[in-house]
């Protein structure tokens, strides 16, 4: 009698056991914070909140897996921007490595002055002097040759600052974020004002993001035969940028559809914001906010790279997500 109400009582015990360690494996409560570099505040939850809402099936929030679209900015909002945009300081280098076939750049703005490492003198004029450098270093070549210039320099050239390769600059709450993004169903397009294919020679092995969902700035193209070979050559003229108002139209021409969520760090992804804010059911426009001088940089109003004026203003009075790098995020860098 005894050994059955043991036998009985220990079967009991070990049925038990198995049922809650079955529940507690596959309850959602149990699973393992997607977001673990994002502090546990206003940021984070409204994020998982959005995704909550719009992955309930049956809800009047609920949306199809075709219709979960959204766009990230580059420059700042997935990588770091200062304190130059990383192509530009691809861009130097290649001035200087192209120097010798070029005497007259000694004595011709902007090149002058990047041959001096005045880079300060030679952005003097701005966007026609970014403009005038990259034209002059990213053609002449096929799209092959420049796809392998670009990887290898982004695995082999390290930032002043961090002391690492360029292609390990992002920013790991947001590789977090893109990744949760896509467990729950959405498609995650990067729409810069970055040249489009600068980026894609990393983007796939940086984000998992693939080419054909890489959105940016770029230059003319002219297909050719070298002998029986068909290639694409890159020439000195600009065929997009990509920026501002002009992300929205990219956005329509590419995608076709309006996002749901949207993610930038500056003004030039305004329109961005407000058009995936303004359409209709659950939306979410999150803005990243570099506030954190000491892990990384910080700036906003008045920087002439990733200025973030009139967009935190609109931010503020819509109630959009402005994230605190300095207090949302208990890591920056990827560890290496």
């Amino acid at each position: 009698m005894a050994r059955s109400l043991f036998r009985s009582t220990s079967a009991r015990a070990v049925a038990a056991f198995t049922i809650a360690w079955l529940i507690a494996a596959t309850t959602p409560a149990a699973a393992q914070d997607p977001l673990p570099s994002w502090n546990n505040g206003a940021s984070k939850q409204a994020i998982t909140a959005f995704v909550g809402r719009v992955t309930r099936a049956g809800t009047p929030d609920f949306v199809p897996v075709a219709q979960r679209i959204a766009t990230f900015d580059n420059d700042g909002t997935l990588w770091v921007e200062q304190p130059l945009y990383t192509q530009f300081e691809f861009a130097i280098d290649r001035v200087k490595l192209q120097a010798a076939a070029h005497p007259e750049w000694k004595n011709t703005e902007p090149f002058a002055s990047l041959l001096d490492g005045n880079v300060g003198q030679a952005l003097a004029s701005g966007e026609e002097s970014l403009l005038q450098v990259l034209a002059a270093t990213h053609s002449g070549m096929t799209t092959e040759a420049y796809e392998r210039i670009a990887r290898e320099w982004l695995k082999t050239k390290r930032d002043a600052r961090f002391k690492r390769p360029y292609s390990t600059l992002v920013y790991q709450p947001m590789l977090e974020l893109l990744n949760y993004l896509r467990a729950n169903g959405f498609k995650t397009f990067i729409v810069s004002g970055g040249g489009v294919e600068f980026m894609r020679a990393y983007a796939e092995e940086a984000y998992g993001i693939p080419p054909e969902q890489v959105i940016g700035s770029s230059g003319r193209l002219k297909y050719q035969l070298r002998g029986d070979v068909p290639e694409l050559l890159k020439l000195p003229a600009v065929d997009v940028v990509n920026d501002k108002e002009g992300k929205v139209v990219s956005i329509q021409k590419v995608i076709g559809r309006r996002p749901i969520a949207a993610f930038g760090n500056s003004d030039g992804d305004l329109q961005m914001l407000e058009w995936t804010a303004a359409g209709k059911g659950a939306r979410l426009a999150l803005l990243v906010h570099h506030d954190d001088e000491t892990r990384e940089w910080a700036y906003d109003r008045g920087s002439k790279i990733g200025g973030l004026d009139k967009a935190l203003d609109v931010a503020t009075a819509k109630k959009w997500v402005v994230v605190s790098m300095k207090n949302d995020w208990n890591a920056i860098l990827p560890k290496q």
